[in-house]
């Protein structure tokens, strides 16, 4: 009968090389779970950075959005403050030139003043007289309420580019008004639309607020006109309608004349 001895010894070196298995394959399973531990750990670290980064993309993308509207918005000003600008400019030039033309044209009446200082009679019969024309004064009265408004506009508008034409001045008291009754002026416009003209006759001249001027061509009286405005150099006159003779109008280069004073 066989010894038992050779059995045990072979099923002890088959259990320990078990056991010896069993740790190996302990400890790789260990690592193992370790490794898929650090792996997992990764991924999610990674998935949260690329989650960050893409909120800071989007941020991004909406403040340059931001900027660029408002670009948009600051170019939108400049042009038109720029439009503006341009506008600005062009009125103040077209006011200049109207001053320019004004000037020269009282430097040349001013040259032959002398020859316009005779009486002028009125050889037209049909023409109204003078005692006709003060008789249709308070007729007129009602019209001057809805010109005021555009008056005083042009007077506003004229005012700002004499002062940047003359310069400073030095200040002095007001002169009392001396208009003589023989100085003539020029209508150098007229608004049809409200009644009342642009003389280039002013303070300078004496003319004061109220004066009343007899409106000529050639040597006819055609008309009358009251004073309302007066600048240093042009003044603004209402058209007495009633004045005019049926189809007559007044217009840019008509002789006007000291009539008299309604204060």
């Amino acid at each position: 009968m066989n010894s038992p001895k050779p059995l045990l010894a072979i099923s002890v070196s088959l259990l320990l090389i078990s056991a010896v298995f069993g740790v190996l394959n302990g400890g790789k399973a260990k690592a193992l779970r370790t490794d898929v531990a650090t792996v997992t750990s990764q991924r999610e670290t990674a998935e949260r950075q690329r989650q960050t980064a893409e909120k800071n993309i989007k941020d991004r993308e909406a403040k340059v959005a931001n900027e660029v509207g408002k670009i948009a918005e600051n170019e939108s000003r400049i042009a038109s403050a720029e439009a503006e600008l341009v506008k600005t400019q062009t009125e103040k030039s077209d006011l200049q030139g109207k001053l320019q033309a004004n000037e020269a044209q009282i430097a040349e009446l001013q040259k032959h003043v002398q020859e316009m200082t005779q009486p002028l009679a009125n050889p037209n019969p049909g023409a109204p007289s003078v005692a006709e024309l003060q008789a249709q004064l308070d007729d007129a009265r009602k019209q001057l309420e809805s010109a005021e408004h555009e008056k005083t506009l042009i007077a506003e508008k004229m005012r700002p580019a004499r002062e940047q034409s003359r310069g400073p001045e030095v200040m002095v008291q007001r002169r009392e008004p001396s208009f003589h009754p023989s100085v003539r002026g020029t209508v150098l416009a007229v608004n049809q639309a409200y009644n009342f003209v642009v003389l280039n006759l002013g303070d300078r001249q004496g003319l004061e607020p109220n004066a009343e001027m007899l409106v000529l061509r050639d040597t006819t009286i055609i008309g009358k006109i009251r004073i309302s405005s007066v600048e240093p150099a042009t003044s603004i006159g209402d058209i007495l309608g009633n004045s005019l003779a049926r189809g007559v109008q007044v217009q840019p280069g008509d002789t006007v004349i000291y009539a008299g004073s309604n204060s």
